[in-house]
C-alpha cells in the first residue's frame, strides 16, 4: 500500500510538472529570444544617436571615437553616406541577432550579436526549472512517503488488533490516528474487545463457579453411590438412592443458578419457601463429614419462617458457609435461624480462631482466602445471595459469624409454633 500511495503521488507531480514544465520552457525560451532581439535593436538605436550627436556637432565620428560605446560580445558596423564604414567589436561567427537603426544624417548602424547568448540564457533558465522540478519531486515523494505511512501504519495497527482479537487477547489498544474512518475501525474493534473480555471472564467465572460449587456436591454423591455398592439391604438401598436423587436435582439446580448468574447476575427466580426444609437438608448432607473429623453441627432458633429466595441458590449459600467452617473453623458449627424487622436471617457460626482482622473487609473478594484455598466460595454465595434480592455478610470475625439475609413472607404456623429456639 505505501509503494502504490508513492508512485501514485509521485505519478501525479511528473504529470504536473511535464505540462506545466514544457509550456515554461516554452514561454521563457520565447521571451529570452524577443529579449534579446530588443536589447540589440536597441543598441542599435542607441548608437545611432550618438553617431547623430557626433555628425550634428561636426565631431569626429571615428573608430577610436566609438571604440568605448560596444561591450561584450556585440559587434557594430556604422555606414555614414560618403565615408568608410566603421566597424566595432569583433564579428560573430555563426548565426546572430541583428538589429538596425537608421540615424537622422542618413547613416545606419547594424548592431549584431551571436545567438549562442541566447542558448546559454536559455540553458540556465532550464537548468533553474530543472532544479525546481527535482526538488518538487523530492517534497512529492517526502510528503507521500509521510502520507503513506500516516495511512499505512493506523491499518497495520489495526490488523494487529484484529489478529489478537482472533488469537484470544481481547485487551482494547485506545489509539486514535486523526483521521475519522480510521478512528471509526478503532472503536469498533475496541468496543468489540471489551464485549469478547466481558464475554470471556463470565466464561472463566462460570467455570471457576461450576468447578468450585459442584465439587463438593459431588464427591456426597459419589459417597451415596459407593454406600449403595457396598450393602444389600434394599431398605438402605433404596433411602440412599432417594438421596442421591435429591443429590441430583440439587446439582442440576447449581448448574442453572450458576448459568443463569453468568449471564445476569441479577436475575433470580424467587419463590417462598420453608427455611426449615433447606436447614434440614443442609444438616443431613453435611453431618457424615462434619462426624468424620470428629466435629459437630447443630441448628437452632425460630421454626417454621418462610423466605423469599431460590431454594437451590439458598442451599449454596449455606453449602459455601458450612464448607468454610469444615476447612477453616474449629469445634461445633451452629446455624440459627431469626428475624429481624422483615427479614429471615440465618446465622452460621464455628468455634475456631475466627477470620484474620486483614482479611475482615475483603472475605467476599474472589481470590482472598485465609489458607490455601480458591477464595471463591464465599464471593459465589454472595452472589447467588444478591441475585435473589438478599444479602450475605460477616456480622463477626472473632469467632466468626456469617448472616444469610433473606425476605420474610408471613409464617405459615401459628405464633405459638415458633417460639424457643431447638436444637435439631
Amino acid at each position: 500500500m505505501r509503494r502504490r500511495l508513492i508512485q501514485s503521488t509521485l505519478a501525479v507531480v511528473l504529470v504536473v510538472i511535464a505540462v506545466f514544465g514544457v509550456s515554461l520552457v516554452i514561454v521563457e525560451t520565447r521571451t529570452i529570444s524577443s529579449s534579446a532581439q530588443e536589447r540589440v535593436s536597441s543598441e542599435a538605436q542607441r548608437l545611432a544617436s550618438i553617431v547623430d550627436s557626433r555628425l550634428s556637432t561636426n565631431a569626429p565620428v571615428t573608430k577610436a571615437a566609438l571604440k568605448g560605446q560596444v561591450t561584450g560580445e556585440k559587434y557594430a558596423v556604422v555606414r555614414i553616406p560618403g565615408k568608410p564604414a566603421i566597424a566595432l567589436g569583433a564579428e560573430p561567427d555563426g548565426e546572430v541577432i541583428r538589429g538596425h537603426a537608421q540615424g537622422e544624417e542618413g547613416e545606419s548602424v547594424v548592431v549584431e550579436e551571436p545567438r549562442s547568448t541566447v542558448s546559454r540564457e536559455v540553458g540556465r533558465t532550464l537548468l533553474v526549472i530543472g532544479l525546481v522540478a527535482l526538488l518538487a519531486v523530492v517534497a512529492a515523494v517526502l510528503l507521500a512517503i509521510r502520507q503513506a505511512n500516516r495511512l499505512a501504519s493506523p491499518l497495520t495497527d489495526l490488523a494487529e488488533t484484529a489478529e489478537r482479537l482472533g488469537s484470544g487477547d481481547p485487551r482494547p489498544r485506545h489509539k486514535r490516528y486523526g483521521v475519522p474512518e480510521l478512528d471509526r475501525v478503532a472503536d469498533v474493534l475496541d468496543s468489540s474487545a471489551e464485549r469478547i473480555a466481558r464475554m470471556l471472564t463470565a466464561e472463566r467465572r462460570l467455570a471457576a463457579d461450576a468447578s468450585h460449587q459442584l465439587r463438593t456436591p459431588l464427591t456426597a454423591l459419589s459417597m451415596r453411590l459407593e454406600e449403595i455398592t457396598l450393602t444389600d439391604d434394599p431398605d438402605t438401598v433404596k433411602e440412599e438412592a432417594n438421596v442421591a436423587l435429591t443429590q441430583v436435582e440439587r446439582l442440576t439446580d447449581v448448574v442453572e443458578r450458576l448459568l443463569t448468574n453468568s449471564r445476569d447476575p441479577r436475575t433470580g427466580n424467587a419463590v417462598s419457601f420453608d427455611l426449615d426444609e433447606v436447614i434440614q437438608q443442609q444438616l443431613a448432607e453435611w453431618r457424615p463429614a462434619y462426624r468424620g473429623v470428629g466435629r459437630a453441627i447443630v441448628s437452632s432458633g425460630k421454626r417454621h419462617l418462610q423466605a423469599v429466595g431460590t431454594p437451590g441458590a439458598v442451599a449454596q449459600v449455606l453449602a459455601a458457609l458450612i464448607e468454610n467452617s469444615l476447612m477453616h473453623g474449629g469445634g461445633t458449627v451452629a446455624l440459627r435461624t431469626r428475624v429481624t424487622g422483615n427479614q429471615a436471617v440465618v446465622e452460621v457460626t464455628d468455634e475456631g480462631p475466627g477470620v484474620p482482622a486483614d482479611l475482615g473487609a475483603r472475605i467476599f473478594e474472589r481470590t482472598i482466602s485465609g489458607r490455601n484455598s480458591t477464595g471463591i466460595g464465599l464471593a459465589v454465595a454472595r452472589d447467588l445471595a444478591e441475585a435473589d434480592g438478599g444479602r450475605l455478610e460477616m456480622l463477626q470475625t472473632q469467632p466468626p459469624v456469617f448472616g444469610l439475609f433473606l425476605s420474610r413472607t408471613p409464617p405459615l404456623k401459628r405464633p405459638e409454633q415458633e417460639e424457643e429456639p431447638t436444637v435439631r
